[in-house]
Order: C-alpha cells, then structure tokens, then sequence
C-alpha cells in the first residue's frame, strides 16, 4: 500500500492547529481585521484567495483544521470556507495564501421613494440612439441581483402588441428587429441561474432584480396602449438578460455568492455574447482593492472582454467622517477598472439643464485606496421601472407606487400594478448599462476599457451648478460638483456613440484605470496620479483635465495632474468640507481603522437606511 506524501510545510501548518489563539490573527497583514476580529464559538466564513491556484493539499489543510471548504472560485484562485478562527494563523502561513478575508454580505442599492415624474433615458440622449436602430439588440447583459421575473416588458418584440391605424411608436419597431435568443429562454430573459445558498429557482423575491432589468431592457409593453401618454422604456430595450440570482428576499447576499455569478457571467461570455455586466448592489471597504475579493472578481471579469457597471453605493449622507459625506463609496465600485456609476436628480423634467446631484449618491475618493470615483452620473432618482404581482418591495412598501394617471390619458389614481419607483445609484447602474448594451451594438468592437474612456470623455459637464443642498429633518447635505461627486460627468450616451463611430473613437491603447488622488500637504495641492498602464494621457483629448475638466485643474506635468489648490475647491468656501478630507485628521491617515469604523456602522449596509429628497 502507498502513502500519501506532504510536503514539510504543511505537516507544520496542520501541526500547529491545537495551539493556535484567536487573538493572534489580529495583526497578520494577511487577515482581514473583521476576520480575525469575528467571534470564535463557531465557524468563521471566509474566503481565502491564493496566489496560485488552491490544490487538494489545501484543502485538505482546512479540513484538518476543523474547517469545510463549501466551494471553489477559480476566476480569483480562492476557496470558499467554513473555519474556526483558530485555525486563521495557520492557513495564512502557507506562502501560497495571498488573503483572507469574511465572506461579507452585500446589499442592493435602492431608496425608499414616492411617486414623482422622473425621468431616465431622455436626459441621457438614448432615444435618439434608439433612431439609428441602436436597441441593444442581440447584446447580452448579466444582472447579478436578486433575480429576475418575467413581465410582459421583458418579452420578446415578436408581437404586434398595438393595434394597427396607430403612430409608429419605438414598440412597433422593436417588433421587426431579430433577436437570437438561448434555447429555454422566457422572453429576453435568455439565461438564469440562482446561486443563493438553500434556494432553488432565480426568479425575483425581493423585487430589486426585476426593477433593474427593466431600466436595462424594458421594451415597455405595458404602457404603449393607446391611453397611454407615456411609455417606460429600458435604456436598451431589445437587449437580452443573464439572470444571475445571488440576493435573497430581504435584497441579501454574500461576496461568494457574487463572485459566483461573475464566474457563470465570464464563462456564459461568448455563448450568450454577454457585454455587460450591472452590479447594482455593494458593501462596505475593507481592504485595497488589490486584495478585496469583489474587486478582484471584477477585474478578472473585465480582463475578459466584458464592461463591468457598478453601482457607487448610497452612503453620500453618511458625515460620520466629514461634513460633505466624501469617502463613501462602496465596494466594489472603489476598483479602478470598473465604470462606477453616481445618481441624478431629473427634477421632474426630460432635459439635463435643472438636474442635480442625488444626496444619498456615495462620493470619493474611495475609501483606503483613494480612487477618483464615481466615474459618471445618470438619473437614479425616483425612477419607475417594473413591479410584478407578490412583489415584495412592492407589497411592503405602500409608499412605492406609481399612478395610472401618471402615465395614461384620464388614469385613475390608484397605484399602477405594472410599475413602480425606486431611487439610488442601483437605478443608475441599470440605466446606464443598458445605454452601454446600445452603444456596443453600434460598435460591437469596442473593448471594456474604450467603452469607460468614451463614457467618461464624452461626459456632459457643461451646465453643473457649483453647489446644491438638500435639508432634511433639519440636516442640510451638502454637495459640490467636483470630480468625488460627479466623477466625469453626466452620461451622455449618443455623444459617446458618435465618437465611438469616428475611427472606433480613436482611443489610444492602455487601460481606463481611474486615477488616484493624492494630497500635498506642504503645498496643500491634490493630485490625480494616473497609473502608468492608462491612456490618459498628459496634454489633449485624453488628458486627464479633459476627462474631468478644464476647470478643475490648474497645471499638469509628469504622471500626475493637479486638482485643486489650497483655496480652490474647498477653500475659503467650503473649509469645512477641505480640512476634513485633507486636513491634520484626513480619514485617510494614520486613524485609518477608527476611520473605518466610524464610517462603516452597522446602519450602513442597509439598503433602506438613507432618506430620499423627491
């Protein structure tokens, strides 16, 4: 009989497990300080990312140690585990292990809203994308939410669902237009799959998903009768939907369960031309980038081929750490290469001249890592979009309604059973994926990091106020249209169209990695550091002062740019919002951990904690 050899390092590591302490994984660099500060009396999960892929030695290792390995996820080298966090010390010693970190859960990013007339593809020009027959068609988009019902806006455009004498209206279009669809499919809905653990179906149980995949893709069906005045349209209304379920019905999931449907979403790519991926949910940051697994997922998801739009998180009213609400950008929104998206205030009206920034939308730069971020804003703000019967958001929410009369000729006004709002950055993911899937049928040549340099260049920043306020409860939120609260600007989907067709954009190479703000305290000037893989460039269309803005720079050299000067953004205008970002106390020194802390309360991964202005 033959016996299994291990290497000497691992009998040690498996040797050693009795003698571990909770406590010591406190200070090892290669532990999460939430992980090593999670509670001992019964298994801690945790996913553990390795340097090279995990073998079964490994996880033979973490059964030995009293653990049980639940699942593998390959796109980031990692190991999904139940172990006690005795057991922590130990498989961080195996060189092979690059982190470890709680496998943390996420939310959804919605508001709790009341009807308004809002609007969201008019102030981003996609009906004039939609009149050079760009609808998204054929375009797979992954929506990694809580799952996806089907609804009659969600169906295929093969039906004449209008009678006939009537004006031709963009469904009656849709309606000629192919559709390769997956065997299976129901509707545009050409894939599901579910990956909450203990659940069986990926249909919609919390009624975020359905929403969102609306705002992507509704060809709205149910609003172009006759009677009708008005019609809800997803920015992209003839893309197709990945349905991949990773939220539960209270709108909850796991950073395992997300970076699983961002692996079915990788490997589904060329099957199902999948070119979008919306990730309208979030959480907290607790590491860099470069370790925090969602980031790492998203990454490995864009280095694929596909654009990766994320929601900011809607924290922006969080001022435990300043008075402006900077710094509160979710993970993982705060990577570099991923399209971060902020929300918009339409203020009832189809034109961008009057619009404002949401208060809740999460602002830069990014928490640890100082990222420029949000990268672009579009309207997010009290949008309807799809409701279903049971819908739980819906049902328990009665303040969530849209009126009939707000949409049809002499409608009642009782609560629509086909729609309703929602408000945050969530809605603005989706609105703007949906634009993408538009501008990918147009150019379908495009890669990830050209689609996010046309987004952002062709930004709309032409009309921003300096500064606006919303008072609530006697709290006055502040903001300023700087580039941690607007990023590039206001999506403007038919600019960036029109560029893209010139010569592909004529986008030099490199990635679209955002930049990094760093701050001089002897000259107390902020500079955006741009990575020395990006295309931005130094001087011209490229440049950075042309991404974000002439006006918001005052002299570039090198690899940096600068930003803002002592008395430019902040200044003597807005001292307090300067010093408490920049100053002695920044919430990016040495107090990082209390920082943390005090910005990422338990109250934050609430979906529903922030009050909404409508």
């Amino acid at each position: 009989m033959s016996r299994l050899r291990f290497p000497l390092e691992f009998i040690l590591l498996a040797s050693t497990a009795t003698t571990a302490f909770a406590g010591s994984a406190a200070t090892n660099p290669k532990i999460s300080p939430d992980a090593a500060a999670a509670g001992s009396s019964s298994p801690v999960p945790v996913i553990i990312q390795y340097k090279q892929a995990p073998t079964s030695l490994e996880s033979l290792l973490v059964s030995l140690l009293g653990g049980l390995v639940k699942s593998t996820l390959g796109t980031i080298d990692a190991l999904v585990v139940d172990l006690p966090q005795s057991g922590l010390n130990q498989i961080a010693s195996d060189p092979n292990v690059l982190y470890i970190s709680l496998d943390r859960t996420v939310n959804a990013r919605q508001e709790v809203t009341i009807t308004a007339a809002e609007y969201t593809s008019e102030p981003i020009n996609a009906p004039a994308v939609w009149q050079k027959g760009l609808v998204g068609t054929n375009i797979g988009v992954a929506v990694i939410d809580s799952g996806i019902t089907p609804v009659p806006d969600l169906s295929i455009n093969e039906l004449n669902l209008l009678p006939p004498g009537q004006p031709l209206s963009l469904l009656e279009q849709l309606l000629s237009l192919p559709n390769e669809v997956a065997p299976g499919m129901n509707g545009r809905i050409v894939y599901s799959q579910n990956f909450v653990p203990g659940q069986n179906d990926a249909l919609d149980h919390y009624g975020h998903g359905t929403h969102v995949a609306g705002l992507i893709a509704g060809n709205g069906a149910l609003s172009s009768a006759p009677i009708d005045f008005r019609t809800f349209h997803g920015s992209a209304p003839n893309a197709n939907l990945i349905n991949l379920r990773v939220l539960d019905e209270n709108g909850a999931g796991t950073d395992s369960s997300v970076i699983a449907g961002i692996e079915a979403a990788i490997s589904l790519k060329n099957t199902l031309n999948i070119r979008v991926i919306n990730l309208s949910l979030g959480r907290p940051i607790y590491e860099s980038y470069t370790l925090d697994p969602l980031c790492q997922a998203v990454e490995r998801a864009w280095k694929a081929g596909i654009v990766v739009v994320v929601a900011a998180g809607n924290d922006g009213r969080d001022l435990n750490l300043n008075p402006e609400g900077y710094g509160t950008i979710n993970s993982p929104g705060n990577d570099p290469y991923a399209l971060t998206v902020g929300a918009m205030r339409t203020m009832e009206t189809p034109a961008i001249n009057d619009d404002l920034i949401a208060s809740y939308s999460s602002k830069g730069p990014s928490f640890i890592d100082d990222v420029i971020k949000p990268d672009i804003v579009a309207p997010g703000n009290l949008v309807t979009s799809l409701e279903f019967e049971g819908d739980s958001l819906a049902v328990q929410n009665p303040s969530f309604y849209t009126l009939y009369s707000f949409y049809q000729t002499n409608g009642a006004q009782t609560p629509s059973v086909d729609y309703f709002p929602l408000s945050g950055t969530s809605m603005a993911t989706g609105v703007t994926s949906g634009a993408i899937a538009d501008l990918l049928q147009g150019a379908p040549s495009l890669t990830p990091d050209k689609v996010k340099a046309l987004v952002m260049v062709n930004g709309d920043r032409s009309y921003f106020p300096a500064t606006s306020s919303v008072i609530d409860e006697g709290v006055v939120y502040n903001a300023n249209y700087d580039v941690f609260t607007i990023g590039a600007g206001y999506l403007d989907i038919l600019k960036t169209l029109n560029a893209a067709l010139v010569n592909g954009g004529s986008v030099p190479p490199g990635t679209a990695m955002s930049p990094i703000a760093t701050y001089n305290a002897t000259t107390g000037d902020t500079t955006a550091v741009i990575n020395p893989t990006a295309l931005w460039g130094q001087t011209g269309p490229w440049s950075a002062a042309s991404v974000y803005g002439n006006n918001a720079f005052l002299a570039s050299g090198n690899s940096t740019a600068a930003l803002w000067g002592k008395t430019a953004l902040w200044g003597e205008s807005d001292p307090e919002g300067y010093s408490a970002l920049w100053g002695k106390s920044a919430l990016w020194g040495k107090s990082t951990p209390e920082a943390q802390s005090a910005l990422w309360g338990k109250s934050t991964t609430d979906a529903l904690s922030v009050p909404l202005e409508y």
